[in-house]
């Protein structure tokens, strides 16, 4: 216990935040019959918990490396756990999507301080199996979410995919206290309070435009006024950022094709291969009536080819460039969005089945490098910065998916249903519409905009794919190689350790 007891401790933490990313998706079915919620909504709870932990993922680093990072992970897990029980006890909406956003600060806390406790506590051969385990741990997270969500949603209820994080907090919590030594940055380092609320401002708003654009059109003056406030956010943290001495994210960074090219990789990887499984999901419950827990199945699929496809990779695709796994990825990903493109009022899941495969092999291509494809793009002294964007950029990434995929989707749909049947339909609440228009019709609206979005997600994928393969670092050996799933996080330690940055993934 005392020698691997802290990367169970760490591991417990990264499990359960990860899993709350996609276990969700398969219980918007019955959140939304349970609480009488909208589309909108459910894009709330869904982007709610990723938009805070991008938001704050930064900061929380930063501020880890002063106040304690032991401390903050602690008061993480237990944020999480409060904001994990007012989940199961929402009684509307309003209060599910103010929870999943309180659960998503604490995860941001848990998530910025996971890799450097497991830094500073082992070294050599165990560290690098201790990154080896989180890796795995991690993985699978994402593989168990839609079918564990599944699972609990079809027996004890949807609440309890929320509940389920508890007695598994507060293990964490306890042994986090008990095993794990307290360790913090450089001396003299300050938390950069005003670059982070000033990034959060720009990811909640223009988050908030592309959701309202949904409901109320990309030229409505509060959908514009959402988009101008962004603006103005971010000119705000650029600005700030300038100035600082120990920013979060240096703008100069972005002056560097390599670097500002793999940022865009990450955003678009988990806009193109993720955020439409949440409407993917509604179809195939509401629509095809699969139980919670064959719908989780459905996307299986997807895990198992990734999960595969990245832990052979780190042996057999060590040495080739980075630019060649990410960019070949995300136009893998491109691929199998494309294949999805093409469902009728006849379709079924198993129209799904060759595009999940595809996109899941894509994924394991570009998640285990793009972290050392940012690392090989900075200075080693913003190695732990660009770590840090990495994962900022892919949850933000995946919220704005979310928004813009559903106002995709729900255009669609309008073409063949009155705006307002849309919006009911691709919302979960097909029930109610049966009585008002053919199943045909209803079938043939959800599959043609799930085809629209499909096509979006394709370009957005091949676009980004299409940009790192011509600009990210084209440099032999191993800043410029994909290394095996622990090594980005490994040599991002050394680098960081080098000049103390905070170590960010």
């Amino acid at each position: 216990m005392r020698a691997w007891g802290p990367l169970t401790a760490v591991c417990l933490g990264t499990f359960m935040l990860l899993l709350d990313v996609t276990i969700a998706v398969v219980a918007l079915p019955d959140m939304a019959r349970g609480l009488d919620a909208s589309l909108s909504d459910l894009q709330w709870v869904m982007d709610g918990y990723a938009l805070a932990l991008a938001a704050l993922l930064l900061g929380a680093g930063a501020a880890a490396d002063v106040l304690g990072r032991r401390r903050v992970h602690v008061a993480g897990v237990a944020l999480f756990a409060v904001a994990s029980l007012l989940c199961g006890l929402a009684t509307g909406p309003g209060m599910l999507v103010a929870a999943r956003a309180l659960q998503g600060v604490g995860a941001a806390a848990m998530f910025a301080t996971t890799l450097p406790l497991l830094g500073s506590v082992y070294q050599g051969r165990r560290r690098s199996v201790a990154l080896g385990v989180w890796g795995a741990v991690s993985g699978a997270a994402a593989a168990v979410g839609p079918v564990l969500g599944g699972l609990l949603t079809d027996g004890p209820g949807w609440r309890w995919i929320f509940w389920v994080n508890l007695p598994v907090s507060v293990a964490a919590v306890w042994l986090t206290l008990r095993v794990v030594p307290e360790s913090r940055g450089a001396r003299g380092r300050r938390v950069d309070w005003p670059g982070t609320a000033a990034f959060a401002a720009f990811a909640g708003a223009v988050t908030y435009g592309a959701v309202r654009a949904g409901s109320h059109g990309w030229a409505e003056a509060g959908t514009l006024a959402a988009f101008a406030a962004a603006a103005l956010a971010l000119g705000l943290f650029v600005a700030v950022e300038r100035r600082s001495a120990d920013p979060l994210l240096d703008p100069r960074l972005f002056a560097r094709p390599a670097f500002s090219v793999v940022m865009l990789g990450a955003l678009a990887f988990n806009a193109a291969a993720f955020a439409s499984m949440a409407y993917t999901s509604i179809w195939l419950q509401t629509l095809l009536g699969m139980s919670p827990v064959r719908g989780g199945l459905v996307f299986l699929w997807l895990s198992l080819a990734s999960f595969v496809v990245a832990a052979a990779g780190g042996k057999l695709l060590h040495g080739v460039p980075a630019r060649f796994t990410i960019g070949g990825g995300l136009l893998l990903i491109a691929a199998g969005q494309f294949c999805m493109a093409f469902l009728d009022a006849s379709a079924t899941a198993s129209a799904l089945v060759p595009g999940l495969l595809l996109v899941g092999v894509g994924t394991g291509l570009v998640s285990p490098g793009i972290a050392g494809a940012a690392l090989a793009a900075v200075p080693p002294e913003r190695a732990g910065m660009a770590g840090g964007a990495v994962n900022t950029f892919r949850q933000l990434g995946y919220a704005l998916g979310i928004a813009v995929l559903g106002t995709v989707l729900t255009s669609r749909m309008a073409d063949s249903l009155p705006r307002d049947a849309a919006h009911a339909l691709a919302g979960g609440g097909a029930g109610a519409l049966r009585g008002a228009f053919p199943e045909r019709v209803l079938r043939a609206a959800f599959a043609s905009g799930l085809n629209a979005a499909a096509l979006t997600a394709a370009a957005v994928a091949a676009l980004a794919g299409v940009l790192v393969l011509a600009l990210a670092g084209r440099g032999p050996g191993p800043r410029g190689s994909v290394p095996g799933p622990a090594a980005p996080a490994l040599d991002e330690e050394r680098s960081a350790a080098r000049d103390q940055a905070p170590y960010r993934r």
